[in-house]
């Protein structure tokens, strides 16, 4: 599935996705930035800028045509502001920038959007956010430090895994196996973007496995600037996309830092301004992502952001039935694949039938290590050690009406027909 299919169409103003889409895509096609040119500041301050003018877009019963085409105009304009300050921007990085291909493609975009959106060259440009009152304080880029001074308690962390062909244990602690290939967002909220993208594997079986996994951290007050992570297979960099293995120091703690225990295999990301910890690695022949974040930053936002397979799962025609044993065909029996599972799980939840499922359709014993890494994080992230292990879901099947509801059923139809 390509990229575009996970962004979800605005009624009023479908081309505001577009513009977050091409920032995005540029950002994703060059990510090697030079420390000297800050175009991925001009992105930031671009997108937002424009966050808050959908709410006035979307019409409403009610609501005249006339007040309805005001409306639009008011939010266009706002728009054609916001790229004059990203024009604004970009000229101010020319020199920096120059050789730069993300920044050229950037000021081409700018470009084409503003004779698109008919937005004169000249005229207001967009005011700069306003910061906080007062002085940030000194736990502003410590998200726990600061909760708990806030609450009184420490924040309540939920975990997300997703490994395999691929398996998603999500926020909810749903777990799905999906059919998806191409790229689908895990995460999609105000501080953190993360897409996987999953691919059909070798020696054709049948099989897809995640070959790459992108995580965009937002850019945030004062604590950090829009920072970039990728990772694929067999290359899993313990360094951000430019490089550095920090970001946004702020008296003595930074606020992103990446660490590894496998070089190429394995990274930790540790997010302390929004309290968040993700753990990239590759098993086999595929990579997984394992995720602890606040409920209060997973729950950060709209409802445009309407497909996070973190949050809701796989959608329900790309999902599997895990139980149920691939094709006779398979390159791996379900009787030793069930006894190799057996010998490194500890119990037949999800993970040990997730296991079984790889090892069948892959036949690759080394599959198998995708689901017993999973585990391990799962455990490492989530404090109620009753809430680790997840029964499994008999079946995938939508649950047949009891008897006495069909019966109530055909006394209403014959009733209604009489």
């Amino acid at each position: 599935m390509e990229l575009r299919a996970a962004i979800t169409p605005h009624t009023a103003l479908p081309w505001k996705h577009c513009i977050h889409l091409t920032l995005l895509l540029v950002q994703l096609s060059f990510p090697a930035v030079a420390a000297s040119c800050r175009i991925l500041r001009c992105n930031s301050d671009f997108v937002a800028a424009t966050l808050d003018l959908s709410s006035g877009s979307g019409g409403e019963a009610g609501v005249s045509a006339g007040a309805a085409a005001l409306s639009r105009e008011a939010v266009n304009a706002g728009y054609c502001s916001a790229l004059r300050s990203y024009a604004l921007c970009t000229r101010r990085m020319a020199r920096a920038c120059r050789g730069d291909l993300a920044y050229h493609s950037a000021v081409q975009g700018i470009e084409d959007l503003l004779i698109q959106h008919r937005c004169p060259q000249a005229g207001p440009t967009a005011q700069p956010r306003p910061l906080p009152q007062g002085t940030l304080s000194g736990d502003t880029c410590l998200y726990e430090k600061g909760f708990l001074a806030r609450e009184g308690h420490a924040p309540e962390y939920l975990h997300c895994g997703v490994f395999g062909d691929p398996h998603v244990r999500t926020f909810n602690n749903d777990f799905h196996t999906c059919a998806v290939q191409g790229a689908w967002p895990l995460v999609d909220n105000e501080y953190l973007y993360i897409q996987a993208t999953s691919s059909p594997m070798r020696g054709g079986t049948y099989a897809t496995a995640l070959t790459k996994i992108t995580i965009i951290f937002k850019n945030w007050r004062q604590c950090i600037d829009q920072q970039l992570y990728q990772a694929e297979l067999d290359n899993v960099p313990a360094a951000f996309a430019d490089g550095s293995v920090w970001s946004g120091e702020r008296r003595g703690h930074h606020s992103l830092q990446v660490t590894t225990q496998s070089p190429g295999r394995h990274a930790e990301i540790r997010a302390a301004h929004i309290g968040t910890l993700l753990v990239v690695r590759q098993s086999g022949r595929s990579l997984s992502l394992s995720l602890r974040s606040p409920r209060g930053i997973v729950g950060a936002f709209g409802p445009e952001q309407d497909l996070q397979l973190c949050v809701w799962g796989c959608p329900a025609s790309q999902r599997l039935n895990t139980p149920r044993p691939p094709p006779a065909s398979s390159p791996a029996p379900a009787s030793s694949a069930r006894t190799h599972c057996a010998a490194l799980l500890p119990a037949q939840d999800v993970y040990y039938q997730a296991c079984v499922f790889d090892l069948i359709a892959t036949g690759d014993l080394n599959a198998s290590s995708a689901a017993v890494a999973a585990l391990q994080d799962a455990r490492s992230m989530i404090s109620d050690t009753h809430r680790v292990h997840l029964l499994p879901v008999a079946s995938a099947h939508p649950a047949r009406p009891p008897p006495t509801l069909l019966l109530l059923l055909g006394m209403l139809g014959t009733l209604t027909s009489t």
